[in-house]
């Protein structure tokens, strides 16, 4: 787009090239054509930066800047030209009359665009009068004498000042437009008026040069395109400027009179009518204007009165009425002309009018709406009192003739001002009158349907509302019931005592809260009343009441009374919820600590002793995975019934959640009291719940803790779950009583479980292996992979020492994975150092957590096929509890593996509930027995003949046993005796590092197949 910068470097280059010119007449010729040139490029940069909507009259600018630099070059070519070509010199002339006919093309193209969307006649005419005036100028001083000159060259002489004239009447009109004429519009008028002062002057090429000047910084403007864009603003009819105008064309002929009878010396006379017809003239100007002040005066008015009209159409009450009324008032009253308004509104009038003012209002209902100009103290003292810097007040009553009822007289409005700018307001104020007095009917109107709407409303509302509303006179006795009440009471309690339809209980406190209530003292809260209810039952109705006997219409207690029956049973209801548990019914964690901390708050007043029991309830994980949720909900109410039944009638039982119950035990005198209770609680879990399923023992391990450890109840919960933790760490099915040392115990296991999650993450584990040997050679088959932790602070860790804490985080699934993967490294490993004949397999404890994880199977797959050892040389070894688990999808996955041709060995066999028959329905391979046994079966004969019948019986069912824990050569020959062919323990060797392993083998004796 164009910019400033370039518009003053061109401004600059013309104005270079004008000079040029005056200081060297000789080079007109090429210097005009340059200018040309140097116009036509910056009218073809303008159009493509700015992008006009219609390109055509710009075009024709271009053309009118080229014909006339060619034109002018030609007429102004050197004689050694002229001489030999002739025709140059009136070509040249043509072409700079066709340029002007151009440039009124393309002006008169900018016309057309302007004046698309508009029709302005007048501008029109204005634009003829001023062009006329011009053209007689033209004619009397440029024209008339040429025609007298002989020695002119007429036409062109003549031609081109008419030329000029038609282009500067175009320019005219298109000033004369509605709307703002651009900057453009400015220039291009600048331009053709140099030429038409150049063409009169004769000096012909400055004078273009300036119109291509010009036309180039017209273009290079950014509004040029608003000159081809339809005026969008109405034509004004009138304004000073146009009449300024019009004024300056119209004195152009008696000018140009006197200016030719002072120069020709003509007859006085003729001076005195030239000198008439010009006053005249002005006394018809100043009329004009007059009449265009009063027009406008008369519009301004017309616009006041619609503006007043819609603010009251709008207004809602008298104060919005007034305030219209002061604005419209304002906008009637020419210019800064002091003024008052008052409006009195009967209406809304309550105090007694003086005789005066009686009579007044009594000429204005007479008179309606006409204006009276009434001096100022006359009208009322009200109202002069506000306009008393005014001698004269505009009175105009506002009168409704028609009005349906009340008074037709709705007010006064007074005007008070100049008296001048009052009989000029007169006309317009008796019109605001009328708007005022209609909006004043319309709101009175208004209130009053909205007031007999409310009545009617409200009516509705009391006959058809549920609740019942009674007024009650001084006696108590019911003076008004609504409908409403037949449904409570069963019947009208109309004329009926206020107590009698009331519950005998509760008369003397309904006494009391009516006595109240006359006493003047405000319910703060609605009361429940008991009462004789529809079909003779009893109804709690909601009870509210309000002193109204100083109203009128009332002249009574008003007595609001709801039936609440159903709304009290459910919220009792949703309060039970909200503090007992859904299932079982006891209390939930919520009302357990609100009563807890009341127990603590009374035994700190009495001296007596609290006590917390939490119980949660051994195995019951299993119940649900074995037995499904429905059985395990029966064995929690079962649970819970009994429990409640062991406690006292002071303590409370709760479920916090799950399978964890809570006894509180209050007003005992010492801590043993309630180590009794849980006692009680284990007495009454002793005997089997009977389930859909089968009868189920329920065995619970509880946690104690009472206030003489502990006095605030956060603390009192943490030291009870803490004592349960213990308990099931000691076995179970029993309890254990909170001590201080166990918070330092718990605190160092969470360490140890936050240190053993980073150690898995971290890496920090390794892998010892203990040799497996055939007993009677003594040589090495296998070795089981042990794992050691290797502590930062406290060095090597045995698992006996973190296993239980990986089990219960979970951090044992990923422990598990790379302990199978690290030892089937080390055994492929050995298998490339080792020959074919010396490998041993590898025995891999799994956890039954790593067996519930999708894809094990997977896992185990993969590990073998990475580190390339056979399946039979891998050894799974699992708990001895997996074997009454009926878990059919860890069997399936035991088989498969079993069928791939790894071996599955029982660990730490005879520790648990199963037995040898279990073995012929399992997958299994191997039988490990306990090292308990093998260190009792050399001094007791029960382990001895234990051990032997394990052997035998495992023999018989094609299992494969190894002893573990063989310590001394007397457990050995025992084991050999009893024909047990493999074993363990340190006799052999202590657990040792990979490389040990090694050195280890090739120290002992050949390693059997």
């Amino acid at each position: 787009m164009p910019t400033r910068w370039s518009a003053a470097l061109f401004g600059g280059w013309m104005t270079t090239i004008a000079v040029v010119l005056v200081l060297e007449p000789g080079l007109q010729a090429p210097l005009r054509l340059l200018a040309g040139v140097s116009a036509i490029a910056a009218v073809v940069t303008g159009m493509r930066g700015s992008q006009p909507d219609d390109t055509r009259p710009w075009w024709l600018i271009a053309g009118a800047v080229g014909l006339s630099a060619a034109g002018g070059a030609a007429s102004e070519a050197p004689s050694f030209i002229t001489n030999w070509l002739t025709w140059l010199e009136p070509a040249g002339t043509v072409l700079l009359l066709v340029a002007y006919g151009v440039l009124a093309l393309a002006l008169g193209g900018f016309v057309h665009r302007r004046t698309e969307s508009v029709r302005d006649r007048a501008g029109l005419l204005d634009a003829l009068t001023v062009t006329a005036g011009v053209a007689l100028l033209i004619w009397t001083f440029v024209v008339g004498p040429r025609l007298d000159d002989a020695a002119v060259d007429t036409w062109p002489d003549l031609a081109m000042p008419f030329a000029d004239l038609l282009c500067l009447g175009l320019l005219i009109r298109l000033a004369t437009m509605p709307g703002r004429l651009v900057v453009p519009g400015h220039w291009l008028g600048a331009g053709v008026f140099a030429m038409l002062v150049a063409d009169v002057f004769r000096h012909a090429a400055v004078g273009h040069v300036a119109f291509y000047a010009a036309a180039g910084l017209a273009a290079l403007v950014p509004s040029m395109a608003e000159l081809t864009r339809p005026g969008e603003k109405p034509p004004a009819e009138t304004s000073r400027g146009r009449l300024a105008l019009l004024a300056v064309a119209a004195l152009v002929a008696p000018t140009v009179l006197l200016a030719k009878m002072y120069r020709d010396s003509q007859v006085a006379g003729v001076t005195v009518v030239a000198g008439l017809s010009m006053l005249m003239l002005l006394l018809v100007l100043a009329r004009m204007a007059g009449i265009m002040t009063s027009h406008g005066q008369v519009i301004a008015r017309e616009r006041g009165l619609r503006e007043a009209s819609a603010a009251l159409v709008s207004a809602a009450d008298t104060e919005a009425v007034g305030l219209a009324v002061r604005t419209a008032v304002a906008q009637l009253i020419p210019g800064d002309v002091p003024h008052g308004v008052v409006l009195a509104v009967t209406i809304v009038q309550v105090e007694p009018q003086s005789q005066e003012a009686a009579a007044q209002s009594a000429v204005d209902r007479a008179t309606g709406t006409a204006a009276r100009l009434v001096s100022t103290r006359d009208v009322d003292w009200a109202v002069a009192v506000r306009l008393t810097q005014f001698n004269k007040t505009l009175r105009c009553p506002m009168v409704l003739k028609d009005r349906p009822t009340g008074d037709p007289l709705l007010g006064v409005l007074h005007v008070g001002a100049p008296t001048w700018a009052l009989l000029e307001l007169q006309r317009s104020v008796e019109v605001l009158a009328g708007q005022v007095a209609l909006a004043l009917e319309r709101i009175a109107l208004s209130q009053e349907v909205a007031r007999r709407n409310s009545e009617t409303y409200f009516r509705t509302l009391i006959q058809n509302t549920a609740d019942v509303i009674t007024i009650i006179d001084e006696h108590d006795r019911i003076r008004y019931a609504s409908p409403s009440a037949v449904g409570v009471f069963g019947g009208d309690p109309t004329g009926a005592l206020l107590p009698e339809v009331i519950h005998p209980g509760e008369r003397s406190r309904l006494a009391e809260v009516l006595a109240e209530v006359r006493g003047g003292e405000q319910l703060q809260q609605q009361l429940d009343f008991r009462a004789r209810g529809n079909r003779r039952t009893e109804v709690l109705l909601e009870l509210h009441c309000r002193d109204l006997r100083a109203e009128p219409t009332v002249s009574g207690l008003v007595v609001t009374m709801r039936d609440v029956t159903e709304q009290r049973q459910l919220e009792r209801e949703l309060t039970h919820q909200a503090f007992h548990d859904a299932m079982t019914g006891l209390a939930n964690r919520v009302l357990f600590n609100d009563r807890l901390k009341h127990a603590l708050a009374r035994g700190a007043r009495d001296g007596s002793v609290v006590g917390v029991l939490f119980i949660d309830l051994d195995d019951f994980k299993i119940v649900n995975d074995t037995l499904g949720h429905a059985v395990g909900d029966q064995l929690l109410i079962a649970v819970a019934h009994r429990i409640a039944g062991a406690l006292r009638a002071d303590d409370t039982a709760a479920r916090l959640g799950g399978d964890e119950f809570a006894a509180l035990v209050e007003n005992v005198n010492d801590p043993g009291a309630v180590e009794e209770t849980a006692n009680r609680i284990f007495a009454a879990l002793a005997a089997p719940v009977e389930t859909d399923a089968k009868p189920l023992y329920a065995m619970a391990s509880i946690g104690i803790t009472t206030t003489p450890e502990a006095n605030d109840a956060d603390e009192l919960l943490r030291q009870a779950d803490l004592a349960l933790y213990v308990a099931k760490g000691a076995g179970k099915n029993q309890w254990r009583r909170y001590q201080a040392h166990l918070h330092a115990e718990m605190v160092e296991r969470l360490e140890l479980r936050s240190a053993l999650d980073h150690a898995v993450n971290e890496g920090h584990f390794l892998l010892h292996y203990q040799p497996i040997v055939d007993l009677p050679s003594g040589s090495a088959v296998g070795f089981e992979a042990l794992v050691r932790w290797h502590h930062p602070k406290r060095g090597i860790i045995t698992p006996d020492q973190f296993i239980e804490v990986a089990e219960e985080s979970g951090l044992i699934v990923p422990m598990g994975r790379w302990v199978l993967e690290e030892a089937l490294r080390t055994v492929a490993e050995w298998r490339r150092i080792l020959s074919p004949g010396q490998a041993p397999y590898m025995s891999v404890n799994v956890s039954v957590r790593q067996f519930r994880e999708t894809g094990f199977v997977d896992q185990v797959r993969n590990a073998l096929n990475n580190t390339g050892v056979p399946a039979s040389s891998l050894m799974l070894e699992i708990t001895e509890t997996l074997l009454v688990k009926d878990d059919e999808q860890i069997w399936a996955d035991l088989g498969t593996l079993r069928d791939m041709g790894i071996r599955i060995a029982i660990d730490d066999f005879g520790t648990g509930y199963s037995s040898l028959g279990y073995l012929r329905q399992r997958p299994i391979d191997v039988v490990k027995i306990d090292k308990m046994f093998i260190d009792d079966m050399v001094t007791s004969q029960q382990p001895l003949a234990l051990v032997s019948g394990i052997v035998s019986l495992a023999q018989s069912q094609q299992l494969v046993v190894v002893a573990e824990g063989i310590e001394s050569p007397v457990h050995r020959d025992l084991l050999v005796r009893m024909g047990c062919p493999f074993g363990q323990g340190f006799l052999f060797s202590s657990p040792m590092g990979p490389t040990e392993v090694l050195a280890w083998m090739r120290n002992s004796q050949s390693v059997a197949v």
